[in-house]
């Protein structure tokens, strides 16, 4: 059973909800994003795929790097 996040309860620990939610943070925060802890309802479209997005950049660009 999903946990309210949407996510699988059995598929991530806390420490990995935890480093996401920080990075999430700091790709928001890189865009100019106003990303609050807890439920972000009020931003558009636009910018929470703008993070998202930034997030994919950073991830791909870690690896490549690697």
């Amino acid at each position: 059973m999903a946990n309210s996040n949407g996510n699988n309860s059995g598929t991530m620990t806390q420490k990995g909800r935890e480093a996401l939610d920080r990075f999430k943070m700091e790709s928001a925060s890189e865009l100019g994003v106003n990303l609050k802890n807890g439920y972000n309802g009020d931003l558009t479209s636009r910018e929470a795929g703008s993070i998202g997005g930034r997030m994919v950049q950073k991830m791909i660009n870690s690896y490549k790097m690697q």
